[in-house]
Parts: C-alpha cells; sequence; structure tokens
C-alpha cells in the first residue's frame, strides 16, 4: 500500500480527541500485525466517560523485558473540524498537497511510519523497534502522560511525529497552565468604598505577573527563539454587571518553561506577588489553580540520533516552542527527536495540508533510520 492511500485511510477515520479511538486503533493493530508485530493495547477512560487506547507494536529479537533501540511515536487524535469544511474526512489532493483533518497533525508521520516499516523485512531486526499510537495529544498529551507512568517500554532512541516541515527537533519548551481567581466585596458602583473590587485586584496582579515574566527573561536558553520562558494571560472573566463593583475575577496564566527550568518556576515566584496585595488591600483573597505542568525536553546535540536525522534530512537540528510527547519519552529513558512533514502553522486550520513531496521524503527517512540503528 502506498503511504498516499495509507493516509487516505487514516483521514477516513473520524479520530477528533472528544471521540474514543478504538476505530483508528483498530485499523493501526491490524497493520502492524500483519506485519508481525506483537501488538499490545492500553486502555483507558478520560474525563468525560469515554474509552481511549494506547497502543504498543514492538518486533526484533526476543527479549524479557520490553527495552527497544527505536521507537516512531505518533498520536492518533486531531483536533475537531468545522463541519463546512465537507471535505474534512476525505483526502484530496490538489497543487502537490494533500488536504484533509490530521493530514499535516499528524496522520502524515503515522502514515510514512506504517509505510517505511513495512517494506522492511523484520526477522532480519538485529535490536527491537517499536510503534507506539498514543491518544489525547492535542488535549494534554494525556494519553502520552498514562503510558510514561505505566512504564511499558524503555527506548534507546524515539522519533516523535509532529509536522516540523522535516527538520528533526531536539528540544522543546514544556506548557504550563494555572487559574488565578480573585475575590473581593460586591458592592453598588455609586458608593466603591462600600466594596473592594476583584478585577482592579487582578490587574494589579497581572502587573506584578508582567514583571516576573520579566525576571524570567534573564533566565535564557540560547538554542530557542524567544530564548527564555514565555508568559501569557490569554482569558480574563470577572464581574456581573456594569454598575456593580466586581467581587469575583478570574484569569487563565499559561507558560512554556525552557529546558532545564522547573515548570514551577513561575508558581514559585507568584507568592510574594501575592502577598504584596493581600498587604495592601486586606479584603483581596487569592486562590493559584494549577491545571498543568509539562516539562521541555532536550537531547544532546552530538546525540546518534540527532547527527543521523540531520544526515537524512539535510537539515541542521533545530528547537520547538510548542508542546510535543518527547518529553513523555525521555521519561522512558529515550533520546528525542522532533520530526514530520508539514508545517505546524498548516495544523489545526480548515484546509490543513501536508505536501507530497514532504509525505514521501519523511518514508525514505524513516525507513534508513530504521535501518541504520535497528538492522
Amino acid at each position: 500500500m502506498t503511504v498516499k492511500q495509507t493516509l487516505t485511510e487514516l483521514v477516513a477515520i473520524d479520530s477528533v480527541s472528544s471521540r474514543a479511538n478504538g476505530p483508528v486503533i483498530d485499523y493501526l493493530a491490524a497493520r502492524c500485525a500483519a506485519m508481525g508485530f506483537s501488538v499490545q493495547r492500553f486502555p483507558y477512560t478520560d474525563d468525560n466517560g469515554v474509552e481511549k487506547i494506547n497502543l504498543l507494536a514492538v518486533a526484533g529479537p526476543k527479549s524479557t523485558e520490553v527495552n527497544v533501540e527505536l521507537v516512531l511515536v505518533g498520536h492518533t487524535d486531531t483536533v475537531p473540524y468545522d463541519p463546512n469544511w465537507t471535505e474534512a474526512l476525505k483526502l484530496s489532493e490538489r497543487d502537490g498537497k494533500l488536504f484533509g483533518r490530521g493530514a499535516c497533525d499528524t496522520k502524515a508521520f503515522i502514515a510514512a511510519a506504517l509505510t517505511a516499516v513495512e517494506s522492511l523485512e523484520l526477522k532480519n531486526l538485529r535490536r527491537r523497534l517499536a510503534l507506539v499510537f498514543t491518544a489525547d495529544e492535542e488535549i494534554g498529551l494525556i494519553g502520552a502522560k498514562r503510558f510514561a507512568e505505566q512504564r511499558a517500554m524503555r527506548a534507546r532512541f524515539a522519533i516523535v511525529g509532529e509536522p516540523t516541515s522535516l527538520r528533526p527537533m531536539r528540544a522543546g519548551k514544556g506548557y504550563c497552565l494555572a487559574e488565578i481567581t480573585v475575590k473581593g466585596r460586591e458592592a453598588h458602583s455609586a458608593y466603591p468604598s462600600l466594596g473592594t473590587s476583584a478585577v482592579f485586584g487582578a490587574a494589579r496582579l497581572l502587573a506584578r505577573i508582567e514583571k516576573i515574566a520579566e525576571q524570567l527573561q534573564t533566565e535564557t536558553h540560547a538554542d530557542f527563539d524567544p530564548p527564555y520562558t514565555t508568559l501569557n494571560v490569554g482569558v480574563v472573566h470577572g464581574g456581573t454587571a456594569k454598575n456593580v463593583v466586581a467581587g469575583l475575577c478570574k484569569f487563565t496564566l499559561e507558560w512554556r518553561p525552557i529546558p532545564g527550568q522547573e515548570p514551577s518556576r513561575l508558581l514559585e515566584l507568584l507568592p510574594a506577588a501575592i502577598a504584596e496585595e493581600t498587604a495592601r488591600d486586606c479584603n483581596l483573597t487569592f486562590a493559584i489553580a494549577a491545571a498543568r505542568a509539562d516539562q521541555g525536553f532536550e537531547t544532546p546535540v552530538n546525540s546518534e540520533l540527532v547527527t543521523l536525522l540531520e544526515t537524512l534530512t539535510a537539515n541542521s537540528a533545530g528547537t520547538v516552542a510548542f508542546g510535543t510527547e518527547a518529553a513523555q519519552l525521555a521519561e522512558l529513558g529515550a533520546e528525542a527527536v522532533v520530526l514530520g512533514p508539514g508545517n505546524i502553522r498548516e495544523a489545526h486550520r480548515t484546509g490543513e495540508f501536508v505536501p507530497v513531496s514532504e509525505l514521501e521524503a519523511c518514508v525514505a527517512i524513516l525507513r534508513k533510520a530504521v535501518e541504520t540503528l535497528c538492522l
């Protein structure tokens, strides 16, 4: 089966994160078993009661332990698509591009991995090869985190599929979230002294957080652009009416820590700012609910895998600021590199696409990587 045929079949399977990913896992399990892989499923139930499944397929010399030389990793879920995009689940080709939901992020990598491995004689593997297909990457790397916690395998090297335009990415920032709740006291806006504005309190705290952001800019990692931990407040909700002193305000704080910096670094700096605001007005209370704390990852520039992929792609290794499953593979012992066809700027859009040339080139790159490391 050609890589385009495989991608056509994968895109046709609706695997939006809110749905069970059983159908796409069934497809992948059948393809892997037909090649001679030993297949194992790791099911779990998400917070909405929907069954999700991670899949591990291993081939190569038998061992009493699940230790592999190389693992190829792809997430099976996609972001939602506009119902007006009538061809979202029907791969279409125009001007050398393949369009469809997940065509870029990241079913193209999965199709390339399957096609690359199917062209090899797995019985000739001298070192073990694994394919890992995860759930719920798009909503917080949940499947990969569960897989890492289960310690189902150990790996020496990992290629994690994400759209990087076939440039190997050897390091990535983490991703963290927290919700800050500010409580004040409601009053009629004609008599503001009778109340305490949670919105004003939140605004002052936000100004302090902006100063913290400036402080974090002094802790740098030169391989990133920008070379420091970034902060963002993308959502703020407060107040109930225009003529009521706001008694409650909430905002969501997001930050992306550089590798080597603890995800909790920002949270360690926040209490001092809150204490100053509380001392300024004892009628204000602040609460922090940390929702996510994913650390970054970094594979040495002289890693055998980094050097190999630089040679195979003719691209120097770089870094990414978006979240990937590489950190979870690093937890399993792997030197991880993020790589895949397509551009991350095209992902998640209506009309998402992957260039045919990159898709086909990815097949050759992955095949050679497996041959070099496992045959």
